[in-house]
């Protein structure tokens, strides 16, 4: 029983230390993980962690402070002991056998068709090793000196090509690892370590690097958590303004809404009030005519009786009557009638859409103002670069005496012509050459330069002869010169003199959201030249232009 239990731990490969790949030596357990290391491996392991005072364990990276007692494992002891003393001589025959599978590292010692799993890999013989082929390793002086590790089916992998012998050695100067013998040839005279050594101090750099990669994770959390909450108060504050806005447009319709049954209201009842005047009038008029109607009959009839003294005497009466019936003239109005409630009517439409289109560009800037992204602008060139982006000259836009290479991302002023064929984007004025993206969002790009030469950044639409195609010279394009040492920024024809370190590498960040254009002179350090703050209306796209014979620029490959 206690043979298959040790046989059953010396399977799962938990015999060795993870320090020193080797069989455990006076194994300990620490009191909190439970990671089990040789003695001497452990506590130099963190002699060298005593400087921080924080220790921890090498395989789960759990941090403790105070330094941890080490407590022996004496279970794990004695069964280190009893290999190394038997060297698994008690295996009887008909004991299990463990062959090798199809992903297992086979034995080789073991013949025949079926060679068992390897347990363990000599570094010094080069060999996979069963546990029945393994106890000569555990009683032989000579084989008791090798360096046994876990079987490895990559061992092929740690041999040097040249030698075929075993790498254990680190070349700095040309960060490979060698074997022995490459210390005395090809890699005579570098600076070499043992790579044990140099895992030592890659450990350190990777220890660092994970620290920082939790750091950045801790701050990527928080990041993320307030960008959810961002989202969120985005998503409640557009649910809000639209509420508000539905609302407001409601409160407006209905406004406009009771106006219109105000006006419906007074245009009938002033239109029932003037028929009723205009009717009560026809009425009184119509009367009138027959009362005239009656007295004329009347007058006929008198103009024709015989009787003369009847006549005189009903001729007064009459006469009388007559002038009664006399009445003033109606004036009748010309036929505009509602026609000036319709022109005021539509003069409030015509002052509501005037006050639409001067409030509509506000409300649709304001609205597109929101954001939840709001990242900080870029600080160093390290922070430029997480913007890099890919541009390459327009062959097409070239003016005749350029000359492209490097794919593209060179050009250079040559003297003679070369005969590029017509085409609308090619400037014919000066040299001037345009990229073939156009950008927007963040960007970043370098220039390196040679003589006078101006970096810019132009819409697509600017002229391409003439003097209004040169870049700065135009509201379409912004220049920075680079000439003798100096800088100058130009736009729309105003040029400022910009003051800075002259370097022949310039960097230029884009943030064609914010409006922003910044170019910085890149040497030991990042110094920013020159920051314009505008509205772009378009894509803008990077531009050259070389001002004499010989000149070379060059768009750096940073991706």
């Amino acid at each position: 029983m206690a043979e298959q239990q040790e046989q059953g731990l010396l399977d799962r490969d938990q015999l060795c230390c993870s320090i020193c790949l080797d069989l455990l030596n006076q194994p300990v357990v620490t009191l909190y993980c439970g990671h089990s290391y040789c003695r001497d491996c452990i506590e130099s392991c963190w002699d060298k962690d005593e400087e921080r005072g924080v220790y921890s364990c090498p395989q789960c990276r759990q941090n403790f402070s105070p330094r941890p007692a080490l407590v022996r494992n004496n279970m794990l002891a004695q069964i280190v002991e009893n290999l190394k003393t038997t060297g698994n001589q008690q295996a009887s025959p008909s004991a299990d056998v463990s062959y090798a599978g199809p992903t297992d590292v086979a034995c080789d010692f073991c013949t025949g068709t079926r060679p068992q799993k390897a347990l363990m890999t000599c570094s010094t013989c080069l060999a996979s090793i069963c546990s029945t082929h393994l106890q000569p390793h555990y009683t032989v002086p000579v084989l008791k000196k090798h360096k046994l590790v876990s079987a490895t089916a990559r061992l092929q992998e740690k041999m040097c090509s040249s030698h075929d012998k075993l790498m254990e050695v680190y070349c700095r100067t040309d960060q490979q690892c060698i074997c022995y013998l490459c210390t005395m040839d090809e890699h005579k005279g570098h600076d070499t370590v043992l790579a044990a050594a140099e895992r030592v101090e890659k450990q350190k750099q990777l220890d660092i690097s994970c620290q920082k990669a939790q750091q950045r994770i801790q701050e990527r959390e928080k990041e993320i958590k307030k960008l959810r909450q961002a989202v969120e108060d985005l998503k409640s504050s557009a649910q809000t303004a639209l509420e508000d806005s539905e609302r407001i447009f409601t409160e407006l319709m209905a406004s406009i809404e009771r106006r219109r049954s105000e006006a419906k209201e007074l245009i009938r009842a002033q239109e029932k009030t003037a028929v009723s005047h205009a009717e009560e009038l026809l009425l009184q008029l119509e009367e009138e005519i027959e009362e005239w109607r009656r007295s004329s009959t009347e007058l006929e009839q008198l103009s024709h009786t015989e009787d003369q003294i009847h006549f005189i005497q009903k001729f007064k009466s009459l006469s009388v009557l007559a002038g009664s019936l006399e009445s003033q003239s109606i004036v009748v109005r010309p036929l505009r009638y509602f026609r000036d409630v319709t022109d005021a009517v539509s003069d409030l439409r015509d002052k509501l859409d005037d006050i639409m289109k001067d409030t509509w560009p506000r409300i649709s800037s304001t609205v597109s103002a929101v954001d939840v992204l709001l990242p900080p602008e870029p600080k160093t060139r390290e922070d430029c670069l997480l913007y890099c982006r890919p541009v390459t000259l327009d062959v097409n836009s070239a003016y005749q005496y350029l000359s492209l290479s490097e794919e593209n991302r060179k050009v250079t002023w040559t003297s003679g012509g070369l005969n590029y064929p017509p085409h609308t984007d090619r400037f014919t004025s000066y040299c001037q050459v345009l990229c073939k993206e156009g950008l927007s969002g963040r960007c970043y790009w370098e220039v390196t330069l040679s003589g006078c030469v101006h970096i810019a950044v132009s819409y697509k639409d600017i002229k391409r002869a003439s003097c209004d195609s040169r870049f700065g010279f135009n509201g379409k394009s912004w220049s920075l010169r680079c000439s003798e040492g100096c800088y100058w920024f130009r736009h729309n024809g105003v040029e400022t003199e910009v003051p800075g370190p002259f370097s022949s590498r310039v960097g230029v960040f884009l943030d064609h959201k914010a409006g922003v254009l910044s170019f910085y002179s890149i040497s030991d350090t990042t110094t920013l030249l020159h920051k314009v703050n505008t509205s772009f209306t378009q894509p803008v796209y990077p531009g050259l232009w070389l001002r004499n014979n010989g000149m070379v620029a060059e768009l750096m490959k940073l991706w």
